[in-house]
């Protein structure tokens, strides 16, 4: 497998063709080799249009989801950064490239010490990783930007109200198989403009709060 020329085609076919034009993303995109966060046995299928299993219910998304949502959110040099859902850590590498710095959140442990792992060998030092449920989380601080991982079946004010003036949100809301990606952003007061960016369909964000049972 040339992963070289399997990087250019992920740029050209997938990314681009999706409506990613932003030229940081397409670069970071092209530098961060994706082949380094996924299991060995798919190191092939690291630039193909689709999810990829990491292990214990945790995937990869697709490139062109990762693409858009760094286009959406634009991390600049002087950002800070949350992730909620670091998985291996390759959306995290993408965004410490863009930005000042990431704090990156999840609920597992050995996600965590993989993704320390990958950064590590990258020689990227501007992330702190945490193990924690963000869901109920305390976070001492506002951000610039913030990226949640999981689907929120039921949208919650909670990551929204930790943006700093000008933040943007990306976070995927609804219950499956057609959950819609909105870019959400505060103005310099306590409102919220919300966004819907396209439509997509990943995993719920573990323990996050569930549409009421409908009954008969």
């Amino acid at each position: 497998m040339n992963l070289d020329a399997a990087r250019a085609q992920m740029i050209s076919q997938q990314l681009r063709t999706w409506e990613i034009s932003d030229q940081r993303v397409l670069d970071v995109m092209a530098e961060i080799p994706r082949e380094n966060f996924v299991p060995e046995a798919l190191k092939s299928l690291a630039y193909a249009d689709i999810s990829i299993p990491l292990g214990d219910g945790h995937q990869m998304l697709q490139p062109k989801i990762q693409g858009r949502i760094l286009q959406a959110v634009a991390p600049g040099s002087d950002d800070s950064v949350l992730e909620i859902g670091t998985g291996w850590g390759y959306l995290t590498a993408c965004l410490a490239r863009l930005a000042g710095s990431v704090v990156s959140v999840d609920i597992d442990p050995e996600c965590t010490r993989r993704a320390a792992a990958r950064l590590a060998e990258l020689k990227i030092d501007n992330v702190r990783l945490e193990t924690a449920d963000a869901m109920c989380a305390e976070f001492e601080r506002s951000f610039n930007v913030i990226v949640v991982g999981g689907a929120l079946p039921v949208y919650d004010r909670l990551f929204e109200k930790l943006l700093g003036p000008d933040g943007r949100l990306f976070v995927v809301v609804g219950s499956g198989p057609a959950r819609e990606a909105w870019l959400v952003t505060r103005g310099t007061g306590e409102g919220c403009a919300r966004e819907v960016l396209f439509e997509t369909d990943i995993a719920p964000l573990e323990n996050a709060p569930q549409p009421d049972a409908f009954v008969f």
